[in-house]
């Protein structure tokens, strides 16, 4: 008696998946915030330096309006449930669309009052002062994607199925895709924790910072490249699996 395996078939037609530029765009926001947070340092060790804070709000304003409309569809439409993933809506259509409305609204301060940031006798303090009240909500989402991490791994969450190219090389070992990807949401996460601690001292003592600044730094480098890098690379899996399911 042979036994076989029913092949995976899903309706695309019901579960529209727009994570790929999600990530890619999470990703360039990530890196974008730290480049940009480089160059406003930069600006305030040497006044010769220039910064432009049109291609700033220019850069901020296109990744918040792909990432707010994306999440903003996927955490009031819920497009993931028809195919059995009801909780990567939360997973990424909210944390998508928090960090997409943050971008943009960056993109409207830089591009109203970029001139004067820029001039100000400081313009990290100046800048701390503005970002102050919205700190609060970046130490909220950090300590939201802490607990989607644990819930990665406590359920196992983000296996690919065995049909997806690549990824789905790992099917039967669903810890190591759920391990990885928690791994990457926790290390945003700490980024953003540690933000309000950050500016709490930039707008007073900007040296007393620095250790704070360095690791929101490099978690948010190391994140926003491996996101960055995952969403491209996802373009070519899901594709794949959209083949192999259909």
């Amino acid at each position: 008696m042979s036994m076989t395996t029913e092949a995976l078939k899903i309706d695309w037609a019901t579960m529209p998946t727009y994570n790929t530029i999600m990530s890619l765009a999470a990703g360039a926001g990530l890196l974008a915030v730290v480049i940009f947070g480089r160059d406003l340092f930069r600006l305030r060790r040497n006044n010769d330096a220039t910064l432009s804070t049109d291609g700033w709000s220019l850069a901020f304003g296109v990744l918040g309006l792909i990432l707010t409309t994306t999440g903003l569809h996927m955490t009031l439409t819920w497009p993931l449930a028809a195919g059995g993933f009801p909780f990567d809506n939360i997973i990424f259509g909210e944390t998508s669309l928090g960090f997409g409305v943050l971008l943009l609204g960056a993109a409207v301060y830089l591009w109203r009052r970029g001139e004067a940031l820029t001039s100000a006798p400081d313009p990290i303090a100046s800048a701390a002062h503005t970002v102050r009240p919205l700190s609060l909500f970046i130490g909220g989402l950090g300590l939201s994607l802490f607990a989607i991490a644990a819930a990665g791994i406590t359920y196992q969450l983000f296996a690919a199925p065995a049909e997806e190219p690549i990824s789905g090389a790992f099917a039967a070992y669903p810890i190591i895709e759920a391990t990885f990807m928690s791994g990457l949401f926790a290390v945003v996460g700490v980024g953003a924790v540690l933000f309000p601690f950050a500016i709490a001292k930039l707008r007073t003592a900007g040296a007393a910072a620095s250790g704070l600044v360095k690791t929101i730094g490099i978690a948010w480098s190391l994140t926003g490249l491996a996101f960055l890098l995952f969403g491209a690379m996802n373009y070519f899996t899901h594709i794949g699996l959209i083949i192999h399911t259909m």
